[in-house]
């Protein structure tokens, strides 16, 4: 039996427009975390909302350093 698997093509036309939602979806998850610290007293949630919070930051540079590159091989 023969396979034709072909892999897809790769198409980054889009890859700047995709990392910018990511960056846009990243950071309303951030206020919305921080607007739940109000309605917490657990010191441990906190401690918990702001380490993720501070992975978020963490994933946004890495994201805007994407669309740097993603833009410099569009252009």
């Amino acid at each position: 039996m023969t396979y034709n698997n072909k892999p897809n093509p790769d198409d980054r036309s889009d890859n700047v427009e995709k990392l910018q939602s990511m960056i846009h979806n990243t950071i309303e998850n951030m206020e919305a975390a921080e607007e739940s610290l109000a309605f917490t007293d657990s010191e441990t949630q906190k401690e918990q909302i702001h380490a993720k919070n501070e992975r978020r930051r963490e994933s946004i540079a890495s994201f805007r350093s994407e669309v740097k590159d993603e833009a410099k091989n569009q252009g």
